[in-house]
């Protein structure tokens, strides 16, 4: 059966960059520049993500931080983290999680700073990171999904050339006590295939 039985053996880089953006692995010092785009961007944050309920300290930021390091190195989570070539600054959050290695499948998660939405900048990093599931870790299927309630991102997955494939009703617990139904895009390697000589104009 296809698939990688022994996924801490894959030899990846932990860093690619798109037009305007370096993506990569967290790494020991990161904690304050997540910490103060989370602080920034909280009451944006609060109602999509369970772990922006909070804030934390840069402290317990920066622990979290290094477990994303370890995980990523356990090849368990893909966190990925989210900086302006321009200057450096930490644009958000996004990468590859709930991987299923015997596939390989993945889902995308993403958030952006609140100072920078609307500039396309989550867009270009789930394209950016769309090919580096595909087209470097062997996919054949990578999800989004979100609330149904979060139209900007949905809007970003249908950009994207994500296809809403379902919706789950109540199948979760949204952050302000309300049950939530979510959207399930999926993208699968024939598509990524065509969408990529749609790009090369072939």
């Amino acid at each position: 059966m296809p698939g990688i039985e022994k996924p801490i053996l894959l030899d990846f880089p932990d860093s690619f960059e798109t037009e305007r953006l370096i993506i990569r692995a967290p790494r020991a010092g990161d904690g304050q520049a997540v910490n103060d785009a989370v602080r920034e961007s909280h009451e944006n944050l609060k109602p999509w993500m369970p772990w922006a309920t909070t804030i934390q300290a840069v402290e317990e930021t920066e622990e979290r931080v290094r477990q994303g390091a370890v995980r990523w190195i356990l090849r368990e989570d893909l966190w990925m983290l989210l900086f302006r070539k321009s200057d450096g600054l930490y644009v958000g959050g996004s990468g590859l999680h709930r991987i299923d290695w015997s596939v390989p499948a993945f889902e995308i998660g993403y958030w952006v700073r609140t100072s920078l939405e609307g500039k396309g900048y989550i867009s270009e990093a789930v394209a950016g990171i769309t090919n580096f599931g595909f087209g470097v870790l062997g996919g054949e299927r990578i999800e989004i999904r979100c609330d149904t309630r979060n139209i900007r991102s949905a809007n970003v997955a249908k950009r994207s050339g994500y296809t809403l494939e379902s919706t789950l009703r109540h199948d979760s617990w949204a952050t302000d006590g309300t049950l939530r139904d979510t959207y399930i895009f999926g993208m699968i390697r024939p598509e990524w295939e065509t969408l990529q000589k749609a790009n090369k104009g072939e």
